[in-house]
């Protein structure tokens, strides 16, 4: 259907807005077929941000003309021919290189616009696509990595997500909303795909109507990260499953009619609903669907983050899913290609992307999974990680994202490994790692959470990779986001610093108290005090 922009007459909007009144984001898919042809040189830099909808990000340095590509895998879900593909495209085209987001997306690097086409006719033979995955649209819509085999799941919502998933591929009507825009649909009952933090989520409920128990969905709204971060919140309804796509395209149809488009920093969906609130909300929904019925008894239960490690019992009887830890989401081209054989040999040839970066593999018999688990891949690849390698996240840091300040993937990885080795604890701390505010690390809802920043060194006086510290972060009980600790720890000394910190929890918490219960039961202060006793033993003093 067409509908007005009604904002291209407001001198006000953002030269972003500007440029896609000039040409719509789904239309640099007809043009990437010539860009390809002529080379990038031929590619106006003016366009360089619309690649975004076709799911294409220059990298660092842009002018090399390299692309990183996000694929969309809806609720992470992926068959065996998906993933020999994708695995195929990062060894042929990305070097080898194959990550998982924390949006349960699949992200290659190293990308030139000559492979573009052959990238996107790949994808289509298997059903994948990058269209949305990145700008100012719907993108990957994230859900239950377990759907269809889980017992805590109040319903299997693989429909569901396929449905409105397709809705909104390639639509024109809905390809120019104000900023992205993330979609959440999950009946799992531990919350595995984080649904404060979308920008419009729907989570398992029930409600009796006319004397029968329906299951269904609420929905929350005004979910967001990056500087300046927002939990969702409820509105009051309950949606029954089959009107979850119509509830989808009103609440879409709001962004894009009503929400702001002056500056790109207040462009989110959660801004609007910050000043409207939930019940403006809900009657302005309620204009385009009719009557729904209000809220039903929520049957949320727990967090559990998306991790699924170790060997568990499907709902189909004699089957399991073993959740395996990647380290940083990051595989080669290579692993991905015989975790695809395994997963093929001992299951069905599933593999499931999980939130944490991690992935699962579904439909293994009970006399398959001993010996599934002695293939010689399951050594990295683990399903009993170590506690910090096994809880720790990051985003893809200044190696690729031209936003990043500072390297965050490797160094991740290379802390967690010297922290496995230096502190024990009892239970899982979950460390996130993030090189620019934008957050796609979500380092607001970890337990400790690290925000890279450049500061200047008191030894050399020159700009170093620096670091502060959050603490306390948890999506239980509808959501808290970490605080910061004053001090700024650069790269060099942090391993020590978290070293320290992370001993003095282990010796001053409870028994399997968590670092979240930890951090409400001695307060924020007292890390802070913590943290300076630390820094004041740890960082260099320098004569002035």
């Amino acid at each position: 259907m067409a509908y007005e922009k009604h904002w291209a007459n407001n001198d006000k909007i953002n030269a972003t807005e500007k440029q896609k009144l000039k040409m719509d984001g789904l239309e640099i898919f007809q043009k990437i077929p010539e860009y390809a042809r002529s080379g990038f040189a031929s590619i106006p830099k003016e366009e360089w941000p619309m690649f975004k909808w076709a799911g294409l990000y220059l990298q660092r340095p842009r002018e090399e003309g390299y692309f990183m590509m996000r694929v969309c895998i809806p609720s992470g879900i992926l068959n065996y021919d998906q993933v020999v593909t994708l695995a195929g495209i990062a060894r042929d085209y990305g070097r080898g290189i194959y990550d998982i987001t924390t949006r349960q997306a699949v992200q290659f690097h190293w990308l030139r616009i000559e492979d573009i086409p052959d990238i996107f006719e790949r994808l289509k033979r298997v059903g994948l696509s990058t269209a949305g995955a990145c700008g100012d649209i719907t993108r990957n819509i994230v859900g239950n990595p377990l759907a269809g085999i889980d017992p805590d799941e109040l319903l299997d919502t693989t429909p569901i997500v396929r449905e409105v998933y397709e809705t909104f591929q390639h639509n024109p009507d809905f390809s120019n909303l104000p900023r992205k825009y993330k979609v959440s649909i999950s009946a799992n009952q531990k919350n595995a795909s984080n649904a404060e933090i979308n920008c419009v989520a729907f989570t398992p409920a029930v409600k009796t109507i006319d004397g029968e128990e329906v299951k269904g969905f609420h929905v929350k709204v005004g979910g967001g990260l990056s500087s300046r971060p927002y939990l969702a919140e409820t509105l009051d309804l309950f949606i029954r499953p089959e009107e979850v796509k119509k509830v989808t395209v009103a609440i879409t149809t709001i962004f894009r009619d009503y929400g702001y488009r002056e500056k790109r920093t207040r462009n989110r969906l959660k801004f609007l609903m910050a000043d409207w609130g939930p019940e403006r909300f809900k009657e302005k929904v309620l204009e385009y669907t009719g009557p729904l019925p209000t809220k039903g008894t929520d049957m949320l239960t727990d967090w559990n983050a998306g991790y699924f490690y170790g060997v568990h019992p499907q709902k189909q009887e004699g089957l399991n899913y073993i959740g395996l830890n990647v380290p940083m989401g990051r595989l080669t081209a290579d692993e991905v290609l015989e975790l695809a054989r395994v997963s093929n040999k001992y299951g069905n040839g599933e593999i499931r992307n999980c939130s944490s970066q991690n992935l699962v593999i579904p439909h293994v018999p009970d006399d398959q999974v001993e010996t599934l688990l002695q293939e010689e891949i399951f050594k990295r690849i683990s399903v009993d990680p170590p506690k910090f390698i096994g809880y720790a996240v990051s985003c893809t840091g200044i190696e690729y994202c031209n936003l990043a300040l500072v390297e965050t993937k490797e160094r991740m990885r290379k802390i967690a490994e010297f922290l496995d080795k230096q502190v024990e604890v009892d239970v899982p701390v979950r460390i996130h790692m993030v090189g620019c505010p934008n957050s796609c690390g979500q380092r607001q809802i970890a337990d400790i959470g690290l925000q890279g920043i450049k500061m200047k060194s008191k030894e050399t006086k020159e700009l170093v990779d620096a670091f502060e510290i959050h603490v306390g972060g948890t999506l239980k009980q509808g959501g808290e986001f970490n605080r910061k600790l004053k001090g700024k720890i650069d790269s060099q000394h942090l391993p020590a610093v978290l070293k320290q910190f992370l001993l003095h929890f282990k010796e001053q918490k409870q028994p399997e108290e968590s670092f979240h219960s930890f951090v409400h039961r001695v307060g924020v202060d007292k890390l802070q005090q913590v943290l300076d006793e630390i820094l004041e033993r740890t960082l260099p003093k320098v004569a002035s």
